[in-house]
């Protein structure tokens, strides 16, 4: 369940509850959290929220492209993308696109991903010799000049090229993410819970808020 109303789902096929493919392997899927989010900072903070995402990611071996503010049906919310590699294989990346949509003590994400397949760094390969070695690889954009480990940041992964490669996981998850992020709707309820003030604090006595309610949120196969 999540309070999610509405989505686009065209081309998507329900594969269990939450999670919906397309004919070329991209997966969408839908999250609810009851917990404080896990942000580091608020989004109001956004230079420090993107830094310290941008160095997890890094730390976990992948690589925090963008992270972008933004609104999902006028709600704050946070876009990602990230490249991570494959697991157990020696070549090969997997793309997460998501929305992020904190509120005080809970949260909804929406996520896009899909992975290479049999021929991996074709993209890559062609940009770089386009550009030159000069010109390709790059310091992290939220780095200050540096680098936060995992994979490398480098102009293959920017937008202009997507046009140039349509079939590419990447330019696939940009594209759907685009193209359903204005149709999604949110339960009002959902819409008027108080925003997200930053990482959960050390427990105090105190009662415990009261939880927001989880059932009846998402209806699943809607349009917007």
């Amino acid at each position: 369940m999540t309070p999610i109303t509405g989505l686009d789902l065209s081309g998507f096929t329900e594969r269990e509850p939450g999670v919906w493919t397309d004919e070329a392997g991209l997966v969408l899927s839908v999250h609810f959290f009851p917990l404080v989010p896990d942000l580091p900072a608020p989004l109001h903070e956004f230079e420090r929220l993107r830094t310290a995402l941008a160095a997890g990611v890094g730390g976990h071996g992948g690589n925090l492209i963008e992270a972008v503010p933004g609104t999902l049906h006028g709600v704050p919310a946070l876009r990602q993308l990230i490249k991570m590699p494959l697991p157990g294989r020696p070549h090969g990346q997997a793309f997460i696109g998501s929305w992020t949509v904190p509120k005080a003590g809970c949260g909804t994400v929406l996520k896009v991903q899909a992975a290479e397949g049999g021929t991996t760094g074709l993209r890559e390969a062609m940009v770089l010799d386009r550009v030159g070695p000069e010109n390709y690889f790059r310091p992290h954009p939220y780095a200050a000049g540096g680098q936060f480990g995992g994979l490398p940041s480098h102009v293959a992964d920017d937008e202009q090229w997507d046009a140039q490669f349509p079939d590419h996981p990447l330019t696939r998850v940009r594209a759907a993410l685009h193209r359903i992020t204005p149709t999604v709707t949110f339960d009002e309820r959902f819409r008027q819970l108080p925003p997200f003030g930053g990482p959960a604090q050390p427990p105090h006595p105190g009662p415990a808020p009261a939880a927001p309610p989880r059932r009846g949120w998402f209806r699943r196969g809607t349009g917007r």
